[in-house]
């Protein structure tokens, strides 16, 4: 299975919060949604994260100039 975008898990996570917020749901299917509601909170940090380490390093420079470096990521992309 490939990973989501940013931008799919964040929706994903918005549809659970609104069915969750329904109040339409057994205990056993809120509890599911929300353990699925948790990674997706998690993977969507994680990359925010990952982002702002990129954009970081994008800004530093000595001199004060903008200045692109290598970026190693210090997780591993298991797709």
């Amino acid at each position: 299975m490939s990973k989501k975008t940013f931008e799919e898990s964040l929706k994903q996570l918005e549809q659970i919060v609104e069915d969750l917020e329904s109040g339409d749901l057994s205990l056993e299917k809120a509890l599911a949604k929300f353990e699925e509601g948790v990674k997706l909170s998690k993977s969507c940090t994680s990359k925010l994260d990952e982002i702002e380490r990129k954009i970081t390093i994008l800004l530093k420079d000595q001199t004060g100039e903008i200045d692109e470096e290598p970026f190693v990521s210090d997780t591993t992309d298991e797709s």
